[in-house]
């Protein structure tokens, strides 16, 4: 059972798939305040629900998705057909770093998927190439409420604090024009969403697909519990180019 489909499955109750609920989303899209006619990339779109709720707010936008997993842009293309969006997206099956443009892009989305680029600051940077002057970047990223253990660094990744965060985003030429910190009744309904959707999987589908569910939801729901719970935040900032 290959990661991506665990990964479409303990999305299926929360498709946003981040800590952030639809009305931080759509308050966050919002913001933006895109031109008619405005074009939208999305790189690591998984099933592009950022990006489909972007072209319901903004109409006459068209928009790119850019991810890795055929089974996550199948499962786009039919959520876009199905709200009418079909013809208004293109879907590229890639790795995000890869992704080239003839025309930069009034908005760039980079949720999540900052891994894709080996870190925040070389997403930044390889994102300013495919973004206007006047363009914006809707990144979203982890970060330390606390001060973690060595124990626990070592199992989640280094991040700075949110000061820290901000300033990496900043350093590379951009500055924040509004960011969403997630709260952790978001964080706690994105996680319960990501592990019950799982397990309730792996109970109907008993066998050796159910029990490899089932062992990464109990998993990550310890590592969640256990650990990183409380003490990692995610923000999801709004850059706009400074220079």
């Amino acid at each position: 059972m290959d990661r991506s489909l665990i990964s479409s499955i303990a999305h299926s109750d929360h498709p946003i798939a981040a800590p952030v609920s639809a009305a931080s989303l759509d308050k966050l899209l919002q913001r933006t305040k895109l031109r008619q006619g405005a074009r939208i990339l999305d790189l690591g779109c998984g099933e592009a629900m950022w990006t489909l709720r972007a072209l319901e707010l903004f109409p006459g936008s068209t928009a790119d998705g850019v991810d890795i997993s055929a089974s996550a842009l199948t499962a786009a293309a039919k959520h876009a057909e199905a709200r009418g969006l079909g013809e208004r997206i293109r879907l590229h099956e890639m790795g995000a770093a890869d992704f080239s443009a003839a025309e930069p892009y009034d908005l760039v989305l980079c949720v999540g998927s900052t891994h894709a680029f080996d870190g925040l600051t070389p997403s930044l940077q390889a994102i300013r190439q495919l973004t206007r002057p006047d363009g914006l970047v809707l990144v979203g990223e982890g970060f330390w409420e606390t001060p973690p253990s060595p124990e626990l660094e070592a199992e989640i990744g280094q991040y700075p604090d949110l000061a820290g965060l901000v300033a990496q985003a900043e350093e590379p030429g951009y500055r924040t024009v509004y960011a969403h910190t997630s709260s952790l009744g978001e964080w706690d309904e994105y996680e319960w969403s990501w592990t019950g959707s799982l397990i309730r999987w792996a109970v109907d589908n008993p066998g050796p697909d159910g029990d490899t569910a089932l062992a990464a939801a109990l998993e990550h729901r310890d590592m969640w519990l256990k650990g990183y719970r409380g003490k990692l935040g995610f923000v999801t900032l709004l850059l706009r180019q400074a220079y």
